[in-house]
């Protein structure tokens, strides 16, 4: 396991309890900042990046160390103090920009919108991570590894200036003075996830929020505008697959309707919102309205909780792949993967309250119980001991008959738990 993977592992335990902290400082505050199913949301969006990044590693790591080996102006020496403290100065400005384009350009935003759909703000929003984000954000850091900032130096940075951005993610820390001037903070950074007009596209700042006031994006909250949190085009589903591809479908769409080539182009390269003429008119979507309800497809209490325990296990499954991702074959590795994914979208259906997802737990359950009998591992891994082989497989049987317990059912009536939906 690379460093990167070790770190986010040890990580996950403090991020959950201070997870856990925020929901019972919450509750005392008497702040309504969670949603359990939107909270599995962000974090099933969180397991699934860190899968993603086990693969797309492979090609940033190759890309920078080429550039470094073959380009680089100089070799900075990985030993000096001021080295590392540019290389982070460095980090969080050129990730500034891959920032501020992210929200600008519509490719690049395709990509970043899966952090902002979230209609909740809270610490679980943080681990709400892009999947596809590998994809061309890797080029607005090649400046660094020109400057000859060692890749290991990066590496670390990179991280440090990740990690740094959870705490920011609260309703629960009000304004911190002098620290807002200079840094990224709660404050600065619920501005950041506002769909208000008066908020929308600021702050873009990872760590340092001087680089927003140095290039005028920099805006205060204001607490006689409270923040709205979310998108304008609301995901309205729990599907973490569906959040990483949203915005790409839509630019298929649009490019597949336009009449022109010209503007098949241009909604490849074009500033986020636009859309051709012949395709807006045919296709309008509804205008932006800041009092509209949030997603709420409301499970009953007894599907949440299904929801809360399935999470666990394939977070343990998550944390599993990262263990032993090192050694695997990349063909059992890649199909361990789809299953993660596939798992965690057919319990976001089935927490939207859809029926249907009922049938997908049931059938991803039946695989995953028939896999572990007909091969005795666990994704050609490494050999099962028949005691955990035999948990398994009673598991997936369990499982199915827990979702069919609960599943949702049509309205008036009530599901073996005696339990209306909401």
């Amino acid at each position: 396991m690379n460093m990167e993977a070790k770190i986010i592992t040890w990580a996950t335990p403090v991020f959950f309890v201070l997870i856990a902290v925020e929901i019972i400082a919450s509750r005392i505050m008497k702040r309504d900042v969670y949603r359990v199913d939107d909270a599995i949301n962000s974090l099933s969006l969180g397991v699934i990046s860190q899968v993603a990044a086990v693969f797309g590693r492979v090609m940033t790591v190759a890309i920078y160390k080429f550039i470094y080996d073959n380009f680089s102006f100089m070799t900075l020496p990985a030993d000096s103090i001021l080295v590392w403290v540019f290389a982070l100065v460095a980090y969080d400005f050129c990730y500034y920009w891959l920032h501020r384009l992210g929200h600008e350009l519509t490719f690049l935003w395709a990509a970043h919108v899966v952090h902002h759909q979230s209609e909740e703000y809270n610490l679980s929003t943080a681990l709400r991570q892009t999947s596809t984000g590998v994809l061309f954000g890797w080029i607005f850091y090649v400046p660094l590894v020109l400057v000859g900032v060692p890749p290991a130096v990066f590496a670390v940075v990179a991280l440090v200036d990740l990690l740094y951005q959870f705490w920011i993610h609260t309703q629960l820390i009000d304004r911190m003075g002098w620290f807002d001037r200079v840094f990224a903070s709660p404050s600065n950074h619920r501005v950041h996830h506002a769909v208000n007009d008066k908020y929308l596209d600021k702050n873009y700042g990872g760590m340092l929020i001087i680089w927003d006031r140095m290039f005028g994006t920099f805006v205060d909250e204001d607490a006689s505008e409270p923040v709205v949190y979310g998108t304008r085009s609301q995901l309205k589903s729990w599907n973490p697959f569906w959040a990483n591809v949203e915005v790409y479908v839509a630019m298929a769409q649009d490019f597949i309707r336009t009449g022109t080539w010209r503007d098949k182009v241009a909604v490849l390269a074009s500033r986020t919102g636009w859309r051709p003429v012949d395709v807006r008119t045919a296709w309008p979507k509804p205008d932006f309205d800041i009092h509209r309800p949030k997603f709420v497809p409301a499970p009953s209490r007894a599907l949440l909780m299904y929801g809360v325990f399935q999470f666990a296990v394939l977070l343990v499954a998550g944390i599993h792949f990262l263990q032993v991702q090192k050694g695997a074959a990349l063909g059992p590795l890649a199909v361990y993967a789809c299953w993660l994914v596939a798992s965690l979208s057919s319990l976001g259906v089935v927490l939207e309250s859809r029926r249907d997802g009922v049938w997908y737990e049931i059938l991803r359950w039946l695989v995953t119980g028939a896999g572990v009998m007909a091969t005795g591992s666990w994704f050609m891994t490494g050999p099962v001991p028949t005691t955990l082989a035999s948990a398994m497989i009673v598991w997936s049987l369990l499982s199915v008959i827990w979702v069919w317990l609960v599943r949702p059912v049509p309205r008036g009536l009530t599901n073996h738990f005696g339990m209306r939906p909401h």
